[in-house]
C-alpha cells in the first residue's frame, strides 16, 4: 500500500509491501528497506481517528513499527491487513493460502473487494438504463383493479369498433345513392335515412363507450398511482439512516411526486390511447384486407420504415428521458436546500451564488433535453412525411383500379376514409414512445427505491416486550462507515435508572453509539442488547417507541404547539400535553402566544427561539414516557439563562430512566452516575466526574481544557466591558 503521511503528520510519500516471505516497509526520503521475517505473535492493528489512519506493527511485548496516511488509502490498509495475516499463517503453521477476505457494503451489506472504489449493487441504481420492460413490474399495483382495467378494455374494444362503423356506410351511400343520382336516378329517402341513421347511431354509441372507458380507466390509473405514491413513501420510512446520507431531499421529492404523477398520466391517457390506436390499426387492418387484399398491401407499405425508425429512435430517447429525469432532481435539490436555509443565505449574502446554483441547474436540464428534442424533433415530422406518401400511393393505386374497373368509387372512398384513420393512429401511436419512455425512465426511478433493502431490517420472528426495564449491555461492538472504522472492541453496560454521560474529542464516537443503542444503524460486530435481548431481535417501532430523543437541533413540524409536542403519542389529550409542557417549563411561554397552544409554528420550529425549540422538544419525550432517555447535546446552543431553564425540564425528564446523555460542556453532566469518556471510537476512562478528576488521564485533561477556554473567554468579556466603559 501506498503511504502518504511521515510520522509527524506531514504529506510524505512512503509504501507498505507484503511478500510471500516478509514485510517491507520505506518511507519517504529514506533509502534503506525495513524488513521483518514472519514469525509467531506478529500482527497487523490497524486504527483511524480524525481522518488519519493509524498501522502498526506489534508482537506480543512492544509496537515495532507505525505508518501514517489519510483514510483514502484505508482500502488498501484493509487488503495490506488480510494479506498479512494470510501470509502468517502460511509461514508459521503451514497452512494453504486464503483468498483474500470481503468486506461489506455499509448501505446495502452486499460483499465488494476493499479495491472497488463503490458497491456493485448501489452503483447499479445509478449506471443501469431505464428499460420500457419495467413498466410491466407495474402490474402488481394494478392488479387490485383488474375487474376495472378489464372493463376498459371492452368497452375500449367496443368504442373502436363503433368508430369503424361510418366509413364502412359509406361504400353503400356512394354506390347506391349518391353516384346513381349523378347519372340520373332519383335519391331513395328510405335508404338514405338508413344510411344516415346508422352512421348517427354510430356515432352516439362511440362516445358513450368511449366517455365509460376513459372514465372507468382513469378512476383506475389514479387509484395505481396513489397506491405507487403511498408504497414508495412507506418504504422510503422504513429505509435506515444510511440510506438518506447519500441521498439528496430534492431527488426523493422529485421521484415520489413528479415521477409518480407521470406514471399516472401515462396509465390514464397515454396508455389507453396507445390501446386504442393498436385495437384502430388491427381492425382497421382485416377491414382493408376483407375489402381489397391488393390495396391494403399498398396502405401497409411504410409501415416497416415506421418500425425501423421507433426501433432507432426508441433507445436514445429512453436514455435521454432518464437523464433529464436525474438533471431535474439536480434543480429540485437547489430548491430543497435553499429555501429550508433561506435564513443562512441571507444571513451571508449568498443570495446572487444560490441564484447561479440555479441558472446552472436550469441551463444543464436545458440542455439535455435540446439533445432530446433534437432526435424528437426530426422523428415526428419524418412518421408524418411517410404516411402522406402511404396516403399519396393509395390515391395513385385506388384511381389505377378504379380505371380498370376492379373497385368502385364506393370502395377507394371508403378505403380512404378507413387509411385516414389508420394513418393517424399509426402517426399517434409513434407518439407514444416518447411518453413511454418518459414513463419507463420514471418507473426506473421508483423501483430504485422500492428495490433497496434496508441495512436495519425487520427481524424474522420478533421477540415482544411489555415494558423494558432499560438495562444496556454493550459487548464488543464493532461499526463502520464505508471504509473508517468509528467504533471498535466497545463494552458497556448500563443499569435501569443509571444515567451515562458520554465525552469525548469531536468524532470519538460519541453519537454514533448513541444511533447504534437507537438502532438507527446495526452494529458491524458484537452485539447490543436490552434487558438481556439483543435489539436487532425486537421490532424496530415497538423498540423506538421505549426511547424519548432530545437532539442538539430539535425539529419541529409546521403545525401547532400542541400537534408537536403529542407528536409521539397522536391520541394524548390536552391535559396530558399540558401536563407534559409544564414538566418541561414551557407551559408559561406557551401560554404568552397569541394562540397559545394552538399557535402556529413556522416551518422547522423558526417562529420560536432555539431555547423554546428545545423545551417542546422535551415535552414531546415526556409525553412518550420513555424507559430510556437520549440527550444528544440538548443545551449546547442556548444561552446561560435559557439553559438552566432547561436543565429543569431535563431534572424532570430523567427521574426514574436510563439515561444516555452526550455533552460538550462537562459540567452539565456533573450529575451523572457515571461518565464515560471516549476516544477513537473506544473507552478510555469510566467513573464518576470527582473520580476522573483524580485519575488525571483523559477527562482531566478535556476537563482543563475547557476550564481554561473558559477563563480565557471571561478574560475577554471583561476587557471588552472595560474598553466600552473608558
Amino acid at each position: 500500500m501506498e503511504l502518504d503521511l511521515d510520522t509527524s503528520l506531514r504529506f510524505s510519500s512512503g509504501i507498505v509491501v507484503v511478500t510471500t516471505r516478509r514485510l517491507l516497509a520505506r518511507l519517504g526520503g529514506e533509502s534503506n528497506w525495513q524488513e521483518w521475517q514472519y514469525r509467531a505473535g506478529l500482527s497487523l492493528v490497524h486504527h483511524d481517528h480524525g481522518g488519519v489512519g493509524t498501522l502498526d506493527l506489534q508482537d506480543d511485548t512492544a509496537r515495532l513499527a507505525s505508518w501514517r496516511y489519510t483514510l483514502g488509502h484505508n482500502p488498501e490498509a484493509l487488503r495490506v491487513i488480510d494479506a498479512f495475516q494470510a501470509q502468517c499463517e502460511v509461514v508459521v503453521h503451514g497452512a494453504q493460502p486464503a483468498l483474500p477476505k470481503e468486506q461489506a457494503c455499509p448501505r446495502c451489506k452486499a460483499p465488494f473487494d476493499p479495491d472497488q472504489e463503490e458497491c456493485a449493487v448501489c452503483a447499479t441504481e445509478i449506471h443501469t438504463p431505464p428499460s420500457t420492460w419495467t413498466l410491466f413490474r407495474l402490474w402488481r399495483f394494478a392488479k387490485p383493479y383488474k375487474g376495472q382495467l378489464l372493463l376498459g378494455f371492452l368497452l375500449t374494444l367496443a368504442s373502436t369498433a363503433a368508430t369503424l362503423v361510418p366509413p364502412y356506410l359509406t361504400m353503400p351511400l356512394m354506390d347506391n345513392v349518391l353516384i346513381p343520382y349523378q347519372n340520373g336516378a332519383p335519391i331513395d329517402i328510405k335508404l338514405v335515412s338508413l344510411y344516415l341513421s346508422g352512421l348517427f347511431g354510430a356515432a352516439l354509441l362511440a362516445w358513450i363507450l368511449g366517455w365509460g372507458r376513459t372514465y372507468i380507466l382513469a378512476l383506475a390509473s389514479e387509484r395505481i398511482g396513489a397506491d405507487l405514491r403511498t408504497e414508495t413513501f412507506e418504504h422510503l420510512l422504513r429505509m435506515s439512516l444510511e440510506y438518506f446520507g447519500g441521498r439528496r431531499t430534492g431527488d426523493l421529492m422529485a421521484r415520489i411526486g413528479s415521477e409518480t404523477d407521470r406514471i399516472c398520466v401515462f396509465l390514464s391517457l397515454h396508455l389507453l390511447d396507445f390501446a386504442t390506436d393498436v385495437l384502430m390499426i388491427v381492425m382497421t387492418a382485416l377491414i382493408l384486407f376483407s375489402i381489397d387484399p391488393w390495396l391494403a398491401l399498398v396502405t401497409l407499405l411504410p409501415l416497416p420504415f415506421i418500425a425501423w425508425m421507433i426501433h432507432v429512435v426508441r433507445d436514445k430517447l429512453r436514455h435521454g428521458f432518464e437523464k433529464i429525469d436525474r438533471i431535474w432532481s439536480e434543480v429540485t435539490n437547489v430548491l430543497a436546500d435553499t429555501i429550508p436555509g433561506i435564513r443562512v443565505v441571507k444571513a451571508f449574502a449568498q443570495e446572487t451564488r444560490e441564484a447561479k446554483r440555479f441558472r446552472e441547474a436550469n441551463r444543464h436540464n436545458l440542455q439535455i433535453n435540446d439533445r432530446v428534442n433534437k432526435v424528437w424533433s426530426l422523428f415526428s415530422p419524418t412518421v408524418t412525411f411517410l404516411t402522406e406518401i402511404g396516403l399519396l400511393v393509395v390515391w395513385a393505386f385506388g384511381i389505377w383500379k378504379v380505371s380498370r374497373g376492379e373497385i368502385t368509387v364506393g370502395v377507394l372512398t371508403a378505403f380512404l376514409a378507413y387509411i385516414g384513420r389508420f394513418y393517424t393512429r399509426l402517426d399517434s401511436m409513434s407518439r407514444i414512445v416518447s411518453v413511454t419512455q418518459k414513463a419507463a425512465a420514471g418507473a426506473k426511478r421508483i423501483f430504485d427505491i422500492l428495490d433497496h433493502v434496508s441495512s436495519v431490517p425487520e427481524p424474522g420472528n420478533p421477540v415482544h416486550l411489555e415494558r423494558i426495564e432499560g438495562r444496556i449491555a454493550i459487548r464488543n461492538i464493532g461499526f463502520r462507515y464505508g471504509n473508517r472504522s468509528v467504533i471498535r472492541g466497545l463494552n458497556l453496560d448500563i443499569k435501569p435508572g443509571e444515567m451515562i454521560g458520554l465525552v469525548g474529542h469531536s468524532g470519538s464516537g460519541k453519537s454514533t453509539l448513541v444511533n447504534l443503542i437507537c438502532r438507527f444503524y446495526d452494529v458491524s460486530e458484537g452485539e447490543i442488547t436490552v434487558d438481556g435481548i439483543d435489539i436487532r431481535n425486537l421490532r424496530i417501532a415497538d423498540y423506538r417507541r421505549r426511547i424519548g430523543m432530545v437532539l442538539q437541533e430539535p425539529f419541529l413540524f409546521f403545525g401547532t404547539i400542541a400537534d408537536n409536542i403529542a407528536y409521539g403519542k397522536p391520541d394524548a389529550t390536552r391535559e396530558e400535553i399540558i401536563a407534559a409542557a409544564r414538566a418541561a417549563h414551557a407551559h408559561e411561554f406557551i401560554l404568552r402566544l397569541p394562540h397559545g397552544y394552538d399557535s402556529l409554528v413556522g416551518e422547522r420550529g423558526q417562529t420560536l427561539s432555539g431555547g423554546e425549540r428545545q423545551r417542546i422538544s422535551i415535552a414531546r419525550a415526556l409525553l412518550i414516557n420513555p424507559q430510556i432517555l437520549i440527550l444528544d447535546e440538548a443545551t449546547s446552543s442556548v444561552d446561560t439563562t435559557t439553559e438552566k431553564e432547561i436543565q429543569k425540564a431535563l431534572d424532570n425528564l430523567v427521574k426514574g430512566r436510563t439515561t444516555i446523555a452526550i455533552a460538550h460542556r462537562l459540567s452539565t453532566l456533573r450529575q451523572a452516575d457515571r461518565l464515560v469518556v471516549l476516544d477513537g471510537g473506544q473507552i478510555v476512562e469510566i467513573g464518576s466526574h470527582d473520580e476522573l478528576l483524580a485519575r488525571k488521564g483523559a477527562y482531566y485533561r478535556l476537563y482543563q481544557a475547557q476550564q481554561r477556554q473558559a477563563e480565557n473567554d471571561y478574560g475577554v468579556q471583561v476587557a471588552e466591558l472595560e474598553e466600552g466603559t473608558a
